[in-house]
């Protein structure tokens, strides 16, 4: 569990860490360097979920050895599939990771949203629901492996 008391808002008591792949932990099918030992580094701290239409059919060659569970979802109303995943695990407990108009409501519902702007881009209904926009992964992973700059950002 990561816990981590921001100043002027409530304390975040997070035990889930949902990530979307594509856009997220992967280019064009592909993970993104550094990914596979940052969540091995998360997993000491939390329990991961990779959520996903897995849009190239790799998404379980890609992840294979790594410390999360696989959930591929179909290709309709993938939003509310992956805001029912979210609440399924009880929201307030989970951080998300996302950046396509599929990930907006899941950032949304999470007591921790992140919208991701790399190389695919993000849309715009995944920033306006998250609570941090960052422009590498990497960067948002150590946001959760080092809580004093969540503080730093979030504190009112």
């Amino acid at each position: 569990m990561i816990e981590v008391d921001i100043p002027g808002a409530a304390t975040l008591r997070l035990m889930h860490l949902v990530l979307d792949y594509n856009g997220t932990l992967a280019l064009d099918g592909e993970l993104l360097d550094g990914v596979a030992e940052k969540m091995a580094e998360l997993a000491n701290h939390l329990a991961l979920h990779v959520i996903t239409a897995d849009t190239h059919g790799t998404v379980a060659e890609k992840l294979l050895g790594l410390p999360c569970a696989l959930h591929i979802i179909g290709s309709k109303e993938q939003d509310s599939l992956k805001d029912a995943f979210v609440r399924s695990l009880g929201a307030d407990t989970v951080a998300a990771i996302g950046n396509g108009r599929n990930d907006g409501l899941m950032l949304k519902s999470a007591a921790l949203g992140i919208a991701l702007v790399q190389a695919e881009g993000a849309s715009l209904a995944a920033i306006l629901q998250a609570d941090i926009v960052c422009t590498d992964l990497l960067d948002a992973f150590d946001l959760l492996l080092q809580p004093a700059r969540l503080k730093a950002t979030l504190r009112n």
